[in-house]
């Protein structure tokens, strides 16, 4: 285990504890020596961890206290990286040069031993089909979710008729071969469900529709039976 792992795992095992824990007990868990383990507190305690406690009585961490970047695992960092390139894939210009952006950061601040973690990583995203028209209006539609504003959109149906409607959109979804707005339609007094690519014509309104986007996601949610991701 590499000593970023064993500092993740120790503040992970704090969290866990609402009382002092004490260093035999620590050190037991990791499998490391008491000498060890209080050079590992110390070293936490150096880069902001409000750890409280001495050798003998216990420690206790306070709330508040975030990990930095560099105290990623090797399993988490592989994730970010897998989950990165699909974004890169798959998502809109803005949003796949967001997820480059943000990998290049990440991998910046890693510790020297897992700097060459990223580019090594052996996963992989898989070839997909040419993202559907309608791109260029994702950042729009994702602009809207944030600040929960309505959109007025032209929307053409399956058999190419055109209906003009005013939506809430709280949710995007990104599939191999569309892109979709999850949002309450006015028009149908309902969840509706739109595709990016059939939607030939947006605007946002500066109009904030009236109820939270969580508690229409939430909502939504149980009405289609999706589990919390």
């Amino acid at each position: 285990m590499s000593r970023t792992q064993r500092l993740l795992d120790l503040i992970q095992i704090l969290r866990r504890h609402r009382y002092p824990v004490t260093g035999a007990a620590l050190a037991a868990e990791l499998g490391i020596s008491l000498r060890t383990l209080y050079r590992d507190i110390g070293t936490l305690q150096e880069q902001g961890a409000s750890i409280d406690g001495e050798p003998g009585l216990g420690y206790i961490l306070r709330p508040g206290f975030m990990l930095p970047p560099l105290m990623f695992s090797e399993d988490e960092i592989e994730a970010l990286v897998l989950g990165s390139r699909w974004v890169a894939s798959r998502g809109d210009f803005r949003l796949g040069a967001a997820a480059r952006n943000a990998l290049a950061k990440i991998t910046a601040v890693l510790p020297s031993e897992l700097q060459d973690a990223p580019d090594a990583s052996a996963l992989l995203v898989g070839p997909g089909a040419p993202i559907p028209a309608g791109d260029l209006e994702l950042p729009v539609i994702r602009r809207a979710i944030r600040a929960e504003c309505k959109l007025d959109i032209t929307y053409r149906d399956l058999k190419g008729a055109e209906s003009t409607r005013t939506i809430w959109p709280f949710a995007l979804g990104f599939f191999d071969h569309a892109r979709v707005v999850v949002a309450w339609c006015e028009l149908r007094q309902t969840f509706r469900h739109f595709r990016a690519d059939r939607i030939s014509a947006l605007a946002m309104s500066e109009q904030r529709y009236p109820r939270r986007r969580q508690a229409l996601l939430k909502e939504w949610r149980e009405i289609e039976d999706i589990p919390r991701q």
